[in-house]
């Protein structure tokens, strides 16, 4: 399988602010590569990058096989981009703003129009198709939006926390369409704060911390590089938790952890599982819940950043992918 992007050493700074430290990335064809990290971390830079809308101050960077300086506009005509924020016009329908990006990207009037209906139907989209955007729930602006990055057939999808602000069940529905994309050969660079979303969409993971890649390797690759199994146990009785906890802490020799009702611990040998058990049994604690299990990739990125991963919102380091950032790509794109 062949790269479709390969960066090393992009450099990006913001006057006292240094973004990206020498971020190395590869991204397989036909793969998804999920770029995790929190928020100010540098994804956003990268993404923006690569999609050729920053110029790096160091460093090298090719998509598609095209050197994102000296060759952009043949690196635009590869990519599409959707940005952390829905950048369709509200005021349109959902056929006239496909229609309008196919226009600028030199359909014919005719094309244009099937393009808009072809897309508009794969994202579930055809009965609401004349209604003004603006009346659109979350995720089906984002569906919108994911469709318009797309009108021009790109074959690598750069997806910036295309989730961030949407509910359970519009998530599940964008992981859907994203998971039809790669079946469709589609690349995707996804970038997100969300560790399920990573676990469940990519085939591999850069985690990006303070502008540097820190670690990379599959989602399973990183659980066990974080080392020992988990237990994680629950007693009947929570007023029994603190005898749980002293238990498990002295037959795994690790300190256990309370969250709740829960006690956390992580365990080098799988033998202790049942001494746990005996433990208990002799102690008189009853179990609710007891399992052994891999690292999460929460856990993952516990280990490898010395903090937790931060929850989502709408900023990132010195550059954010809003709409006029998305009209400025398709704009370059127009003019390439």
């Amino acid at each position: 399988m062949t790269d479709a992007i390969r960066a090393e050493g992009l450099v990006k700074r913001f006057k006292n602010t240094t973004a990206l430290a020498g971020v190395d990335l590869v991204a397989r064809s036909g793969a998804v590569l999920g770029v995790l990290g929190p928020n100010g971390s540098g994804k956003t830079t990268t993404v923006r990058v690569l999609a050729t809308l920053l110029r790096p101050d160091e460093g090298r960077a090719l998509v598609g096989g095209h050197d994102v300086v000296a060759e952009p506009h043949l690196v635009r005509r590869q990519i599409g981009l959707t940005g952390q924020y829905a950048a369709v016009d509200q005021d349109l329908t959902g056929t006239q703003n496909l229609m309008l990006i196919a226009r600028l990207l030199g359909f014919s009037r005719r094309d244009a129009r099937a393009r808009a209906a072809e897309l508009l139907e794969r994202f579930s989209l055809t009965d609401a198709g004349e209604r003004p955007a603006r009346t659109y729930s979350g995720g089906m602006r984002r569906r919108l939006d994911l469709a318009a990055s797309l009108v021009g057939r790109p074959s690598l999808l750069f997806l910036d926390e295309p989730t961030t602000g949407l509910d359970p069940h519009s998530r599940n529905e964008l992981w859907g369409v994203v998971r039809g994309l790669v079946g469709d050969g589609v690349t995707v660079l996804l970038t997100t704060q969300y560790l399920e979303e990573a676990d469940q969409l990519a085939d591999d993971i850069a985690v990006i911390d303070h502008g540097r890649v820190i670690s990379t390797g599959t989602p399973e690759e990183l659980k066990a590089r974080a080392g020992d199994q988990v237990l994680e146990m629950r007693p009947t009785d929570t007023g029994r938790l603190a005898d749980a906890a002293g238990i498990v802490t002295a037959v795994t020799g690790t300190t256990a952890h309370t969250a709740g009702d829960s006690i956390r611990a992580s365990v080098a040998d799988p033998a202790a599982l049942p001494a746990v058990v005996r433990r208990l049994d002799d102690a008189g604690v009853a179990v609710a819940e007891l399992t052994l299990r891999r690292p999460s990739l929460d856990e993952v990125f516990l280990a490898l950043t010395g903090h937790p991963a931060e929850p989502a919102d709408t900023t990132d380091t010195a550059a954010t992918t809003d709409p006029a950032g998305t009209r400025q790509e398709l704009q370059e794109r127009t003019n390439a």
